[in-house]
């Protein structure tokens, strides 16, 4: 149908440029096939499920990971208007997608479960469109459940976030119940971009991933003039030149057009052969206008938490590097530094944002690269401030070092004061289990900041929390203790004074740099009591005794011994004299403990 449109000849007045926020699983994806389906944009039948999740891992687990984009038209009081959706992903870890889908954006639909209400994901993607200025449409979706609350959740939007009842659409998405006012709204209440065509080329790299046969391709949002193929252009962050190739739209395939007028959103393709080069948030202009002024882009998300991967073998080495190159194309808040381990051969150090981050990250690796993966436990980084010229010798001449692997912490008596990040917590629970969510918080060493009543059923509480403790299975935890009902968010608080030991783990005697960790003082022996009794579970028994020991500053907090496996030598014995016995079973100790002076683990 809309084929036959010149797309750049819509003035910026009929282009709306807008995203779908919302908590997990409110309906995202559903209400952006609904809206695809209704601008004509892809051909109604039953199998449009989730259109816009790509990626196999996002099928499986039903959530959007990349942030995704397709351009709309639609028709509205006899005028053909374009509406660019850029999806984004609704989990605490990606939230860094969501800040740079919305900096191309000006306006956003705020999408609310009829059924769950405002959940703590909302209550941050909120507070982040707030904080870009832009209009916010309050959306009800699933109001077609029998257990739907449209009037309660609308008290709720009123208590929290100050919205007037009467401004909240009522729709569903599933249905397609509601969802014309959605697309007259999205042109009635939002503003046209702010893009001048008559003005230099400028245009803003808001998300890139990486094509085998065409190298990086940028999504950008061109915000003053216009740009053809076969231009040149140049990328303020690095300066270099490319050729322009290939321009597309995304519809949510892509439709190759021959040029991007302000306004618009589209893809460009343009030779460059690393993700390294295309730095989302960064600015392109023409080559022939010498220089521009870098657009306002978003400050990159810093990783929270640190893994070790490494290649089940070192044959496997090339393969896994180039797999990882090729993700963290897709993925720029992946950060990568080498590593090697004694145990584990070359590999590397990875910063992710957090832990779903972390296992989307290695479930991808797995299904689209065929790469096995070995992961070490995920920590985070700690900053130490040294004492000594001597200390700070040793570290490069700093005061301040930052450690995320617990192999390098430096000794106790080098350092002056170690701080940890924490994190400010949002916890949004039915209040019958608040008492158990206190109790779990208290344990992780959180400190209780506020609490709020939604309704009479829910509440919401913020804590200061250390990172360390959420970053293994406090969301597991907290959902098992609300059964799935409380919902978590947190954000950076920065560095707070702490007091951390290094826990070694010595398998007879010998120290085993893979397994040490960083630990506070006040949980350090209940945590070498669960690490040893873990290790006895796995170390499969040998032909000698194995000690393994927890031991913190040459201090053994925990032991556990894993016996030997024993042939029972006095069987041919019947009768005689105890001597005997005792004579073959002193030869089998003997035997034994030459064994284990060179056996080795």
């Amino acid at each position: 149908m809309s084929d036959d449109i010149e797309y750049d000849e819509i003035p910026v007045s009929r282009i709306r440029n807008f995203s779908i926020i919302a908590h997990v699983d409110h309906g995202k994806s559903t209400l952006a096939d609904r809206l695809l389906e209704m601008t004509g944009t892809i051909a109604k039948h039953s199998g449009n499920k989730q259109v816009l999740d790509s990626l196999q891992v996002e099928k499986e687990r039903g959530i959007t990971v990349k942030a995704q984009t397709a351009s709309l038209i639609y028709q509205h009081a006899g005028h053909h208007y374009l509406l660019n959706l850029i999806d984004t992903p609704g989990h605490v870890d990606f939230s860094n997608e969501v800040s740079r889908s919305l900096a191309a954006c000006n306006g956003v639909i705020l999408l609310v479960d009829a059924n769950q209400g405002v959940q703590a994901q909302t209550v941050a993607n909120y507070h982040l469109a707030r904080s870009k200025q832009l209009v916010i449409v309050p959306v009800l979706n699933k109001i077609d459940l029998k257990n739907a609350r449209p009037e309660a959740v609308c008290n709720e939007l009123l208590t929290l976030f100050d919205i007037d009842p009467d401004e909240v659409l009522k729709v569903s998405a599933k249905q397609g119940t509601g969802c014309d006012e959605v697309l007259a709204s999205i042109v009635n209440r939002l503003p046209a971009p702010d893009a001048n065509r008559d003005a230099n080329f400028r245009a803003l790299i808001f998300d890139s991933w990486f094509d085998k046969y065409r190298g990086a391709l940028n999504l950008i949002y061109v915000r003053d003039g216009e740009v053809s193929t076969g231009q040149e252009i140049v990328s303020c962050h690095s300066g270099k030149a490319y050729e322009v190739k290939s321009l597309a739209l995304l519809r949510p395939d892509e439709r190759k057009v021959d040029r991007l007028v302000a306004g618009q959103v589209g893809l460009l393709g343009c030779n460059m052969r690393t993700s390294k080069e295309s730095q989302i948030g960064d600015t392109l202009y023409l080559k022939k206008h010498k220089s521009c002024v870098p657009l306002p882009g978003f400050k990159p998300q810093q990783p929270m938490v640190f893994a070790g991967v490494y290649p089940p073998d070192q044959t496997q080495h090339p393969v896994l590097k180039s797999a990882i190159e090729k993700l963290v194309l897709n993925d720029s808040a992946v950060t990568v530094t080498p590593d090697s381990s004694p145990a584990l051969g070359q590999g590397w150090r990875l910063g992710f944002l957090g832990l779903l981050h972390l296992d989307v990250f290695s479930q991808r690796l797995q299904q689209e690269y065929d790469a096995e993966p070995v992961l070490t436990a995920p920590s985070v980084t700690y900053k130490i401030k040294l004492k000594g010229t001597k200390a700070m010798a040793a570290h490069g001449g700093n005061e301040i070092v930052h450690i995320s692997n617990p192999a390098l912490l430096p000794d106790r008596t080098m350092v002056e004061e170690y701080y940890e990040p924490y994190v400010l917590g949002t916890i949004i629970a039915p209040t019958d289990c608040v008492g158990a969510i206190i109790g779990l918080c208290v344990e992780r060493r959180a400190v209780q900041k506020t609490s709020i009543n939604i309704d009479n059923d829910r509440i919401m509480t913020t804590y200061l929390m250390p990172l360390n403790e959420i970053v293994l299975d406090f969301h597991d935890q907290l959902k098992s203790l609300s059964s799935g009902y409380a919902s978590f968010d947190y954000e950076d608080h920065g560095y707070v004074e702490t007091n951390i030991v290094r826990m070694d783990v010595l398998l007879n005697g010998q120290m085993v740099d893979e397994l040490c960790t960083i630990t506070h003082t006040s949980k350090a022996q209940s945590h070498a009591r669960e690490l040893v009794l873990k290790l006895k579970e796995l170390i499969p028994r040998q032909m000698v005794q194995i000690a393994i020991q927890a031991v913190v500053g040459g201090k053994v907090l925990a032991r556990e011994t894993i016996k030997a496996y024993r042939k029972d030598v006095t069987a041919k014995l019947y009768g005689g004299d105890v001597t005997r016995r005792m004579k073959l079973l002193k030869q089998q100790a003997e035997g034994k403990k030459k064994m284990r002076s060179i056996a080795n683990i």
